[in-house]
């Protein structure tokens, strides 16, 4: 079946960085976009950045370009979100999520079950 599961979150100081990753199983990477979202508490689910087929990467949010970036491995089936300079706003519970195209409106279906990153000193 189709599972995606998430790891890498943790707590950082500011200015810090993590590796997210998102391993991918019961498809594959070659006909999926895959996307990465948060939702901070007591706010809505934003997405952050996607993948595509093709491996091209969009942001769906100005706040973290410059700082975080997404890259895949087709042969690991996963895909891996570097986040750098790591901001306490950036706090939040991490999900990464199939989708039909890598844009705004991916059309997603499937969902990881989160991992926790907390930026605070």
């Amino acid at each position: 079946q189709v599972q995606l599961v998430e790891s890498g979150g943790g707590l950082v100081q500011p200015g810090g960085s993590l590796r997210l990753s998102c391993a991918a199983s019961g498809f594959t990477l070659d006909y999926y976009s895959i996307g990465w979202f948060r939702q901070a508490p007591g706010k809505e689910r934003e997405g952050v950045l996607c993948i595509s087929i093709s491996g091209r990467s969009s942001y769906l949010i100005d706040s973290v370009k410059g700082r975080f970036s997404i890259s895949k491995d087709n042969a690991k089936n996963t895909v891996y979100l570097q986040m750098n300079s790591l901001k306490p706003e950036d706090t939040a519970i991490y999900y990464c999520a199939r989708g039909r195209v890598c844009a705004q409106g991916m059309g997603t279906d499937y969902w990881g079950q989160g991992t926790q990153v907390t930026v605070s000193s």
